[in-house]
């Protein structure tokens, strides 16, 4: 969290589930931490992408080695509040997770109602289902 504070000027729930993201990314695709590349773009529901700090935190992906993008936002869904593609630098495996424009709700009430480790920890032991959907991507599919 003091990271959190550090790079992004406070911790919140948007952070958190950015964290939540890049730990799970590792998990999956079997990558230690600066093995990932990240993209990620923000909604048009988002107020900014701190969830893209939350995976820098987490990954050790960053913009200084090009290993974390953020792309600006009107492309995307409006029901869609963020997008991070995660793909493993060694591999080429890669994932795409979608937050959902309602986890927005939750992330705000979290951010209103907790402090900052209660933040953390209702992001953490939230269904990941109500916070993001992840699945394989292919960057070449149709």
């Amino acid at each position: 969290m003091e990271l959190g504070r550090r790079i992004h000027g406070g911790f919140g729930s948007y952070i958190a589930v950015g964290i939540r993201i890049g730990l799970d990314a590792m998990e999956r695709l079997k990558a230690n931490p600066r093995e990932l590349e990240v993209t990620y773009q923000d909604g048009p529901s988002s107020p900014c992408p701190c969830v893209a700090d939350g995976i820098m935190i987490a990954t050790v992906a960053t913009p200084g080695n090009n290993t974390l993008r953020v792309l600006p936002t009107p492309a995307i869904n409006p029901n869609t509040f963020g997008i991070a593609i995660v793909k493993n630098q060694k591999t080429g495996e890669t994932l795409r997770y979608t937050l959902p424009r309602s986890a927005r709700s939750i992330l705000d009430d979290w951010n209103k109602d907790l402090q900052e480790r209660d933040r953390y920890d209702a992001v953490m032991n939230a269904p990941a289902e109500s916070l993001f959907e992840v699945e394989s991507y292919n960057r070449d599919r149709k």
